[in-house]
């Protein structure tokens, strides 16, 4: 009896993982699909438009940096490079350090205010908020209409404003310009390359088709810029969530905003190199956007578009839920093969479809950026590519649980990822 309730409870938690994986796979799978047709019918990102110099706007460029010492003065070095009147680009160094991060900022600062650029070192009495608060900190200093946003190991080339704000001015309904991110440490290690792989997948085909078919696509926190008044409309920056970046994007979208994808320029930053930092800042997503997710759902379904926006911007928002539901899923079916006596036959089918759908979503998100971006030879793909289903499943059972957690209220701390000053190939700690 006792066997048969086991038996029962595995084969159940099979079943609603299976669902759980299904229909994650379907939507990567539409989202590669979409992205075949834009190739067939030759869409691609929006012409670049010239605005004169007079006509250019203001703009204020944002760095949050907290304890990040070897890569924030190159940080502002490459921002006060950036081609757009001075008179018109304000960057903010915002400023949370409680290390030699802040003497280092300031005297780099003040070295390039002297050659003409506009740099504010702002400074907040603590950390509330996170980077959120430190955002909401810095706009409140500044009317600018525009709003650029990096991370602090991002390296933006210096036609980089020139390509995308001009998107805005001349777009009024559109709240964001969300650039492709690359990484500069991509060939590191196997774990760089895999992460460059993913994300490649991320931003080239996922970001680019849902940005095309009209579907809900993030603002990634980096290499963007933001309307004012989109964030100003939408209730500005707020930190219950991890993931501020997410939820901004997802109240804009219901307050009537879209954004705008350009592939080109690329803006380079860094993934972690350590197993440690990249499962902490996957964690950080993972949390954040469950916590997103959970506000703002049923606001999502009852929006008043097509049923396949809606669907695709639920499926954006839940699709962190299939770590939980591997790791369950799996687990559940070491436990049911038990009971069965070993045998797996009965399983056989399941089994066979995540293997197809699992082949299809790994290839089709990785191997079209590869090939586009010329990342190197294919046989390269191929050993770096059968790295990203094991890593995936590590991922289910380290951060599986802290999802769930997530789910049920917990919260969480924002743990910032440490970067690597690689012209001197030193770590911050």
């Amino acid at each position: 009896m006792v066997l048969g309730l086991l038996l029962l409870l595995a084969d159940s938690l099979c079943a609603l993982s299976l669902l759980i994986l299904v229909v994650i796979g379907a939507g990567f799978i539409a989202i590669i699909a979409r992205f075949l047709y834009d190739e067939l019918r030759g869409i691609r990102d929006p012409q670049p438009i010239v605005l004169p110099d007079a006509e250019l706007p203001r703009v204020v460029l944002q760095i949050p940096v907290f304890n990040e010492p070897l890569v924030t003065e190159q940080a502002l070095r490459c921002a006060a490079q950036l081609d757009w009147p001075k008179d018109r680009l304000r960057i903010q160094m915002l400023d949370d350090s409680t290390d030699e991060t802040t003497a280092r900022a300031a005297a780099v600062a003040a070295q390039l205010r002297a050659l003409g650029a506009d740099i504010e070192h702002v400074r907040r009495r603590d950390r509330s908020g996170f980077k959120a608060g430190a955002c909401a900190a810095g706009l409140a200093l500044s009317d600018a209409p525009f709003v650029a946003m990096l991370d602090v190991d991002f390296r933006p080339p210096p036609g980089w404003l020139k390509r995308t704000v001009p998107l805005l001015v001349k777009d009024p309904k559109a709240g964001f310009v969300q650039s492709r991110c690359e990484f500069s440490n991509y060939q590191k290690n196997w774990l760089t390359r895999a992460q460059g792989l993913v994300q490649d997948g991320h931003f080239l085909v996922e970001q680019r088709s849902r940005a095309h078919a009209g579907w809900l696509f993030q603002f990634n926190g980096t290499g963007g810029i933001w309307r004012r008044e989109a964030i100003d409309a939408s209730g500005g920056w707020s930190d219950y969530s991890l993931c501020e970046d997410l939820d901004l994007t997802v109240r804009a979208a219901l307050k009537g905003w879209h954004g705008i994808f350009v592939s080109e320029p690329p803006i380079p930053g860094q993934v972690p190199e350590g197993i440690r930092d990249f499962r902490r800042q996957q964690r950080r997503w993972s949390n954040g956007f469950m916590q997103v997710a959970q506000k703002t759902i049923l606001p999502l379904w009852r929006a008043p578009w097509t049923l396949m926006q809606r669907l695709a911007a639920i499926g954006l928002m839940a699709h962190q839920i299939f770590f939980p539901a591997a790791a369950i899923g799996l687990l559940a079916l070491i436990v049911a093969v038990i009971l069965r006596g070993g045998t797996i036959v009965p399983y056989l089918p399941a089994l066979e479809l995540i293997a197809l759908m699992t082949t299809i979503v790994v290839f089709g998100m990785t191997l079209p950026p590869y090939v586009a971006l010329r990342r190197g030879p294919l046989i390269e793909y191929v050993k770096t590519m059968a790295s990203v289903p094991p890593l995936m499943m590590y991922l289910a059972f380290s951060n599986g649980a802290k999802i769930l957690q997530t789910m049920r209220g917990r919260k969480s701390t924002f743990k910032r990822t440490p970067k690597i000053d690689h012209s001197v190939n030193a770590e911050v700690e």
